[in-house]
């Protein structure tokens, strides 16, 4: 195993293990932290189905940002469907055989590349040209921006300027997944291309950034007390969970 295997197959599994067990931490720390107010955006839904259906808007077509900025939801549902889009292309690289709508996907997702950095460059322009935008944007922001630019746009030179070993990566990733350093054979050496590795490892950077950034507004979404609650406080009281706690106590 050369070098360069042996270290990005090491990069990976930290950078996998950081994300998952520290956005699971986030996820259960949104999941327990109390909602003392009944405050959902109106109009809101009153029955629980409705806030489904509110949320599925939500997280596919951005109805809300749609509702108070369409230049702003232009750029960033460009960006969100053409990232989506592309991470599913990226399912070929995981799979064998590869699945039949991945492999219907394929040319979809390899122009879903311009897409993404189209609505990038767009977001990243509204917090440089946007004076009330620009007066509370941190340097984080900004980094996070050119970091996702700079992963899409390596991603599309190998697709398009400086093609690398499409088969040798593969072969490569589905050895991480399946541990394939431990056996015999080995694991097969990651192609020594300056684009991929330069791809990859800024890829690398995101996963062990993302835990801790921004970012998680994608899982928090789902937590946010203005999408998620119910709009029935003329039916039903509302008590935070540590509220009824102490109520119960105080009875007993």
């Amino acid at each position: 195993m050369s070098v360069l295997t042996a270290t990005f197959a090491f990069l990976f599994y930290i950078a996998t293990a950081v994300l998952v067990i520290f956005v699971a931490r986030k996820v259960w720390i949104y999941s327990k932290t109390p909602a003392p107010l009944k405050i959902p955006t109106t109009p809101a839904p009153t029955t629980r189905s409705g806030v489904a259906f509110r949320m599925v808007k939500e997280i596919t077509i951005f109805e809300s940002l749609f509702k108070s900025n369409k230049w702003i939801w232009l750029f960033g549902w460009l960006f969100h469907f053409g990232l989506f889009l592309v991470l599913l292309r990226h399912l070929r690289y995981f799979t064998e055989p590869v699945w039949g709508w991945v492999v219907f996907l394929q040319p979809f997702g390899k122009y879903a590349a311009f897409m993404m950095l189209f609505g990038l460059a767009g977001l990243l322009a509204r917090r440089i040209f946007v004076d009330r935008v620009r007066y509370i944007s941190a340097p984080s922001d900004h980094l996070m921006l050119l970091l996702l630019i700079a992963i899409g746009a390596s991603g599309a030179l190998m697709t398009f300027v400086e093609h690398t070993d499409i088969v040798a990566l593969k072969s490569f990733l589905l050895g991480l997944m399946t541990f394939s350093w431990a056996t015999k054979a080995g694991l097969t050496a990651m192609p020594n291309d300056l684009i991929l590795i330069v791809h990859l490892s800024l890829v690398i950077l995101l996963m062990l950034i993302f835990p801790f950034s921004k970012l998680l507004h994608a899982p928090g979404v789902f937590f946010s007390p203005t999408r998620n609650q119910v709009d029935n406080p003329r039916e039903q009281r509302h008590i935070a969970e540590w509220a009824s706690k102490l109520d119960s106590k105080k009875a007993n």
